[in-house]
């Protein structure tokens, strides 16, 4: 019978600062504003006969990097329905419900998400994971973004 294991990452090196505005509706948004976000997983992998499951040195270098790729940027949801994006130059040119806004491209990454929330953040990143993680032997992988303490979202996946 196979045994599996769960591991759980939660280093003090797994965040990342960023701006961001959450869109409520077409006519609402929050202010721009930004938070110190936390990152942690929750792995389910068998257990090797050597009694390793997993290389925590190697998902705890992925964390890092995956939150270093967002640090220190304003973080906009390339996806939604209520904002446009355009570039203009070295600056992005968001449309939002008549307002003009204009970001530095070099500050601003645009995600493939709908909003800029916990939510979707956390797909987000465990999308990323689960690529660099591509053909590993791993059941369910639960990514959480936190933006402060006591408000997380977290995003599951599982081996089919």
């Amino acid at each position: 019978m196979e045994r599996l294991t769960t591991l759980f990452i939660d280093k003090e090196s797994h965040k990342f600062s960023a701006a961001h505005y959450t869109i409520f509706s077409s006519s609402e948004r929050e202010r721009l504003h930004g938070h110190n976000y936390s990152v942690s997983v929750r792995i389910v992998a068998p257990i090797g006969p050597n009694g390793f499951s997993a290389d925590y040195n190697v998902y705890k270098s992925r964390l890092k990097a995956l939150c270093d790729d967002l640090d220190e940027y304003l973080l906009l949801a390339g996806d939604s329905p209520h904002q446009s994006i355009d570039e203009a130059g070295a600056y992005y040119r968001v449309a939002f419900a008549g307002e003009e806004m204009m970001f530095l491209r070099s500050d601003t990454q645009v995600l493939p998400i709908s909003n800029a929330t916990v939510e979707e953040f956390s797909h987000y990143l465990l999308q990323r994971l689960l690529q660099v993680s591509e053909g590993e032997d791993l059941r369910e992988i639960e990514l959480c973004v936190a933006s402060g303490p006591g408000q997380r979202a977290s995003a599951i996946w599982r081996m089919a």
